[in-house]
């Protein structure tokens, strides 16, 4: 397998972004794409990203970000009963039913999403194994200073003319509020990702020792030595490194890099402190985000985060 890219925020309900897309025509047969949300708000917007992922790269993962899960009126003139035949409203999908909704215009493409298992991409020639682990937790507003009160956040935000989209448009349903949905999101993410250590660490144990049956095999047929054994044993055992994490996720992990000096109170729609600990707790090698639309890369704790 070849290197691994990711992007995020290609909104493609902007012209001048689909332009931009579609003049991207190399091809990358060996590596793998990771699509970090904001895609836009429409299946459109997510067809014509998938299409064209899917076309370029050997795998393509995707997770939403709030684009994708805003609820957005549709029209459609077959069911219209007006007599001049213009278009009826449909009523838009909502909260989970949106996002599932998402995940299968995905799946069509053979996209990989955190619906689905986490898989390895080995990496440029096979050494570098690492599992890629796309998870969904939006936002319960925590990034707010701990001086507004708890309920106070959005009206916080508004003090300085700051309010997202989100507020019209995302919706938790069947969830009572976006904190409520996001508490769900985590618990469920942080549970996968712990199953998924799990059974890395039980993969890498079960490996090792059929390599040293192997090597223990070998060497009693040869007359090796008991060192020159625990010698090979070694060797071989280390030239299968343990897969890494690589977490992926719209929102920033950690409140820290959420940097935003130009509208420094859109923060409590950037994230959870519930994920703060992701990156140590399951051993993370990378964590990739979007959202901010600022281009940088931090290092935390041995962990490259890249936005």
């Amino acid at each position: 397998m070849g290197k691994l890219y990711a992007i995020a925020d290609l909104h493609l309900g902007y012209k001048f972004n689909t332009d931009a897309l579609a003049a991207l025509r190399d091809t990358h047969r060996d590596d793998g794409l990771i699509l970090a949300g904001d895609l836009g708000e429409r299946d459109e917007h997510l067809r014509l990203a998938f299409a064209w992922a899917t076309e370029r790269f050997k795998t393509v993962w995707w997770c939403p970000g709030n684009h994708e899960l805003y609820s957005m009126p549709d029209y459609s003139s077959s069911s219209s009963t007006s007599e001049d035949g213009g278009g009826k409203k449909k009523e838009p999908l909502r909260g989970q039913a949106k996002y599932d909704a998402c995940v299968a215009v995905a799946r069509e493409y053979g996209v990989l999403t955190p619906e689905d298992p986490f898989v390895t991409w080995e990496g440029e020639g096979g050494g570098d194994p690492a599992i890629v682990c796309p998870v969904f937790t939006l936002y319960d507003y925590s990034f707010a200073p701990e001086d507004v009160p708890k309920g106070k956040e959005v009206d916080w935000a508004a003090e300085k003319d700051i309010c997202a989209t989100d507020e019209a448009l995302l919706h938790p349903d069947p969830y009572p509020t976006r904190q409520a949905w996001c508490e769900a999101l985590v618990e469920r993410f942080e549970r996968k990702l712990e199953d998924t250590v799990t059974a890395a660490a039980a993969a890498a144990v079960a490996n090792n020792r059929d390599e040293k049956t192997k090597i223990t095999t070998e060497s009693s047929r040869t007359g090796t030595s008991e060192k020159e054994e625990e010698e090979a044993t070694a060797t071989e055992t280390t030239t299968k490194p343990k897969p890494k994490l690589i977490i992926v996720n719209h929102w920033p992990l950690l409140e820290r890099l959420v940097y935003l000096p130009a509208i420094p109170r859109f923060r409590i729609w950037c994230g959870t402190r519930r994920t703060a600990d992701w990156a140590a707790r399951f051993g993370a090698a990378v964590v990739v985000s979007g959202h901010l639309h600022i281009r940088r890369t931090d290092w935390v704790g041995g962990v490259r985060y890249g936005m």
